[in-house]
This record gives C-alpha cells, sequence and structure tokens, in this order.
C-alpha cells in the first residue's frame, strides 16, 4: 500500500478486508456470523467521536482503552490449550492494524502493548504509516540490571507513556526491591514519558504510596467476584491455584476503598476477568467504583458495542464517590 495513503482511505481499505468470508462454513461457524454484525466501508458509527476522554499528564487518552493481550496472542484461557494459537492465527497483521482502525473510529485514541515482541513494533509503525493515529502506552518487562533499556525502546517505538508490567512490580515489592520502582519511574519521565506502575496486588499500590513515588497513574486491577470461576479468599490453596488464570482481584472491595484515597489517574484492568465478565457489568463496576479508564482486550467485532457501553455508563458516574481523577 502507497506510505502516503490518508488515514481515511486506510480505515477504509483495512474494514473493507472484513468483507471477506470463508465459501465452506460450519454450521457453527454460520451461526456466529449470523450473529456478528458485518463490518464494512459504509459502516457509520453510531457513537462515532462520543467517547469521553481524560488527561495524564498531558496526554488526553479516552476511557475506554483498547488492551495488548489478544492483539499479540495471548489469553487467559484457564486449560484451553488451542485457544493461544487460535489468537495468533485470527490477529494478522491486517487484522491487528483493523482493530486499532475501528478503535479509532469509535473514539478510542489510545491502546496498551507489549512491543517486548519485534513483530509487534513492526506492525504499529506500519499501521502509523498508513495513516493511523492510535496512541500507545508501552507495558514494560523492565530488567533490573538495566532499567533504561524497556524505557528507551519504548520510546524510540513512538510510546506517549510507559509503566511497569504488574508481575514485575508484584514480585519486586514482595522481594523487598521496591527502590527500583522510583528509579523506574524517574527514568520513563526523562524521555519524557507519562509514567506508571501496574499492580495485581493491592500491596503493590499501597507501599508505593507509603514511599512517596511520584506516578503519574496506576494501573490495578479491579473485578468483581460474582463469576462462576472465580477463586478466591477462603478457599483451599490448591483451588486457587487452579483458578489463578482468571480472577486478578481478590479483594475487590478492599482496592475499591484504598484507591479512593489515592490523588492520583487509575486506568483499571483485568475488569472482565479475561472473559467470564459482560462488558456492561464489569464497566459499570468498574467506573462507579472509582476507576478513571478501563483497560480492555477486544476483538474488531466487540468494539463499537463496548464504546457504546462505556459511553453510556460513564454519563451516568459523574457524581460517584471517588472523583475523576483524570
Amino acid at each position: 500500500m502507497n506510505e502516503n495513503v490518508g488515514r481515511r482511505g486506510f480505515l477504509k481499505k483495512s474494514l473493507g478486508a472484513a468483507l471477506t468470508v470463508p465459501v465452506v462454513m460450519s454450521l457453527e461457524e454460520r451461526a456466529l456470523v449470523a450473529q456478528t454484525p458485518m463490518v464494512t466501508a459504509k459502516t457509520k458509527p453510531a457513537t462515532r467521536g462520543s467517547m469521553p476522554n481524560g488527561k495524564i499528564g498531558n496526554i488526553s487518552i479516552s476511557r475506554l482503552i483498547c488492551g495488548g493481550n489478544l492483539i499479540s496472542g495471548f489469553a487467559h484461557s484457564r486449560d484451553l490449550v488451542y485457544v493461544a494459537p487460535l489468537l495468533r492465527r485470527y490477529f494478522t497483521d491486517e487484522k491487528i492494524m483493523e482493530t486499532w482502525a475501528l478503535c479509532e473510529e469509535h473514539g478510542i485514541n489510545t491502546m496498551v502493548a507489549s512491543f517486548s515482541d519485534p513483530h509487534a513494533a513492526v506492525v504499529y509503525r506500519q499501521y502509523v504509516k498508513r495513516g493511523g493515529t492510535i496512541q500507545y502506552i508501552a507495558q514494560i518487562k523492565a530488567d533490573e540490571d538495566n532499567l533504561d533499556a524497556a524505557v528507551k525502546k519504548a520510546a524510540d517505538d513512538g510510546a506517549v507513556g510507559a509503566f511497569l508490567h504488574g508481575g514485575i512490580s508484584d514480585a519486586w515489592v514482595r522481594d523487598g526491591k521496591l527502590p527500583l520502582i522510583g528509579m523506574l519511574l524517574e527514568i520513563i519521565k526523562d524521555h519524557g514519558l507519562i509514567a506508571g506502575v501496574a499492580g495485581h496486588e493491592l500491596r503493590t499500590i499501597q507501599e508505593i504510596e507509603k514511599a512517596r513515588f511520584e506516578p503519574d497513574f496506576y494501573v490495578k486491577t479491579l473485578h468483581h467476584s460474582n463469576y462462576w470461576s472465580f477463586g478466591g479468599p477462603g478457599e483451599k490453596p490448591e483451588v486457587i491455584r487452579n483458578r489463578a488464570d482468571n480472577y486478578w482481584c481478590r479483594h475487590p472491595q478492599e482496592t475499591i476503598d484504598f484507591m479512593a484515597t489515592v490523588k492520583r489517574p487509575w486506568i483499571a484492568y483485568k475488569v472482565l476477568a479475561a472473559g467470564a465478565i459482560r462488558p456492561r457489568d464489569g464497566f459499570q463496576y468498574v467506573f462507579a467504583n472509582g476507576a478513571d479508564f478501563a483497560l480492555v482486550g477486544m476483538f474488531d467485532f466487540q468494539i463499537r458495542e463496548d464504546v457504546e457501553l462505556a459511553t453510556a455508563i460513564i454519563a451516568k458516574q459523574q457524581k460517584r464517590p471517588r472523583p475523576w481523577m483524570a
């Protein structure tokens, strides 16, 4: 494709690709196609430009943010061994760019991804060359012996912000390496990016606040526990271990209560518990309980409905217990 093609032409061409449907389909596939709205170049989103934004630093960010796990072929799929290969087959380079284009069409201006996979960075650069403008916040897996490397890569790849991966943050806090987080935040800021920290464990956020570090934002898990496969407090250790792949906020009310005292923007993630919670329910829960943004992995055919749901829910949450911090 000509690199000078404008954003409108790029979007039309990308969305038009969704018209291609295999000639031979199983009964299950036909049923799925029948239930899924067809996305075409002529589709006019009812929500164009309506997704509300908030600001972190000087960066304006849509309150619904496109997650990166699915487009990277990664999913918390319990013990379903076929899901990761299926995702990698589905999310071709063109499908990834089509997904980002649909996000933009419906008012989502920001996505989160980890470009530790060099190929993902290549796809993003190609998308930008084609006229795409979606912003990129990097989830980084920093090496404690070389904190600058991952940050420099994120900046070179065009990120507007970066945050430390939640699994690493949790481990550093547990292992008494909290000062590394403070150092990393300063390095991120020195590269001109908004700087954040993610955490699955509430203790991670509590210890950072106690240390009086100055992150620009937090990325903290939040979802309720009212779904069938939740494994939480009081269950046997072996049960919790077996279910650890589909719950990420063991103590949601404690998270809500503590975050109400935190005067920094909060991006909630794992809000649908890896697909166990319906968007209407999950979005209502996180926005009503204080999150400023929701980071959500979305298939292309889910984007329009997710934006419509989130926009309607946010509009009703202007006077909530935790004030909007962004």
